[in-house]
C-alpha cells in the first residue's frame, strides 16, 4: 500500500467501511477515540496528542481571568486582532504554507526560528504537516484526515483522531517522514527513539521549545500592558486554538458541495473560498488547492493576502530567499482577458488632408 495511506494511525473505526465508502463513526465512536488518543496513561505514544489539546486547556485560565477580572474593551480589541489576525497569518505562513507545503525558503536558519516563533506555540508542527499532506492527496476521499463529509465532529477532533503519525513505520516510512519535517527545523527523533515514544518529534525538544516561547511572550505581553493584556493575549491564542479546528470543516462545505462558478476554480474537492479566512489568515481555500505551492493565493485584486505580504516583506529584506507565486499561472488558466475592439487607423484624403469618416462616404 502507498506511504500516503499509511502514514497516519487509522482510527479504530477505520477510513472506509465495508463498501470502501467513508467511515462516518458516531459521536460516541468519536469521543471514545479522542479520549484513548489521550491516555498518556495508558500509552506515552499518545504524548504528542495529549499535549496538544493540554495546551489549549493551559491557556483557559488566562482567558477566564481576563473576562471576569481584567476585562476591558481595549482589551478585548487587541484580542480580537491577535487572535484572529496576528495567529491566524502565523498559521498560514508557518504551518501551512512553509512547513507542509516549502511554498516559500527562508536565507538562513535565523529568520525560519524567528517566524516559528512569532506568536504563541500551540500547535506542533507534526501533527499538522504531515497530515496535511495526506489531505491534499485524498482530499474529501477516505482517508483525508478531516473528511468534511464525516461531519463537524470528525473534523474538529482531527488532530487526535486522525493526524498523528502512524506508530508501526518500518524505517523506510519513518526515514519518508523525517524528510517532509526536517526543514522545519523540528528536532526529531531517531528512529529508535520513535518506535518509544511513537512520534517524529522528540518529546523533550517539544516541550522545552514550548514552554520557552510562552515564557518569552508573556513577558513581552506583561511588559507592553501589565498583567490583564497578558491574560487577554493568551486567552484569545487558547481561543485561536480551538477555533482553527473548525476551518477544513467549513472550507469543504461542511461535506456539502458549496462551490460557486467564477469565485471557486477548482472542481476537484470540495473546498471553497470563504471571505472571512481570506481576509483575517490569507486562507483563500479554493485558490489554495489549485496551487499547493504557490507562497500567495490572494490572486485576485479583493482577496487580501495577509500572509504573502509578510511573506514578500521577509524577501525584501533578504530574510526569504525564494518563494512560488502562482498568480500570473492562475489568471492564465482561469481568467480569460476581456477581448478589446480593434480600433481602425484613421484615413485621410490625399487632396485635402483632411480625415475621412465613414459618414463622408456617399
Amino acid at each position: 500500500m502507498a506511504f500516503i495511506h499509511t502514514v497516519l494511525q487509522e482510527p479504530s473505526y477505520g477510513w472506509k467501511d465495508a463498501n470502501g465508502e467513508l467511515s462516518k463513526p458516531t459521536p460516541k465512536q468519536i469521543f471514545a477515540e479522542f479520549f484513548s488518543r489521550l491516555n498518556v496513561f495508558k500509552d506515552k505514544k499518545n504524548w504528542l496528542s495529549f499535549m496538544s489539546w493540554a495546551m489549549v486547556l493551559f491557556l483557559a485560565p488566562f482567558l477566564f481571568l481576563f473576562l471576569f477580572k481584567y476585562f476591558s474593551v481595549t482589551g478585548l480589541v487587541i484580542a480580537f486582532v491577535y487572535s484572529m489576525m496576528v495567529m491566524g497569518t502565523h498559521g498560514t505562513i508557518w504551518y501551512h504554507r512553509y512547513c507542509t507545503h516549502g511554498a516559500f525558503k527562508f536565507r538562513n536558519n535565523f529568520w525560519r526560528f524567528v517566524t516559528q516563533n512569532l506568536t504563541l506555540k500551540i500547535i506542533p508542527e507534526e501533527i499538522y504537516a504531515i497530515s496535511h499532506h495526506v489531505h491534499h492527496a485524498l482530499s474529501d476521499t477516505p482517508g483525508d484526515p478531516y473528511n468534511a463529509q464525516g461531519g463537524f465532529l470528525y473534523c474538529f477532533l482531527a488532530d487526535a483522531n486522525h493526524q498523528p503519525v502512524n506508530r508501526n513505520l518500518d524505517e523506510k516510512g519513518f526515514n519518508r517522514c523525517i524528510t517532509l519535517m526536517k526543514h522545519t527545523g523540528v528536532t526529531c527523533n531517531t528512529y529508535a527513539q520513535y518506535k518509544k515514544w511513537g512520534s517524529i518529534a522528540n518529546p523533550f525538544h517539544m516541550i522545552l521549545g514550548v514552554v520557552a516561547n510562552w515564557a518569552f511572550w508573556f513577558t513581552v505581553f506583561y511588559l507592553l500592558g501589565g498583567i490583564g493584556v497578558a491574560c487577554a493575549l493568551f486567552g484569545a491564542a487558547g481561543f485561536w486554538a480551538v477555533g482553527v479546528r473548525t476551518f477544513n470543516y467549513e472550507g469543504h462545505g461542511k461535506g456539502e458541495d458549496k462551490r460557486r462558478e467564477g469565485v471557486d476554480h477548482n472542481f476537484k474537492d470540495m473546498s471553497i473560498n470563504q471571505l472571512w479566512p481570506g481576509i483575517v489568515a490569507g486562507e483563500w481555500h479554493n485558490n489554495h488547492h489549485l496551487y499547493p505551492k504557490s507562497a500567495r493565493s490572494g490572486f485576485k485584486p479583493h482577496q487580501v493576502d495577509s500572509a504573502w505580504y509578510y511573506i514578500k516583506f521577509m524577501h525584501m529584506i533578504g530574510a526569504v530567499s525564494h518563494y512560488h507565486d502562482s498568480k500570473k499561472q492562475f489568471y492564465k488558466d482561469y481568467i480569460k482577458p476581456v477581448p478589446v475592439k480593434a480600433v481602425a487607423e484613421p484615413v485621410f484624403c490625399p487632396t485635402t488632408g483632411k480625415q475621412i469618416f465613414a459618414t463622408d462616404i456617399i
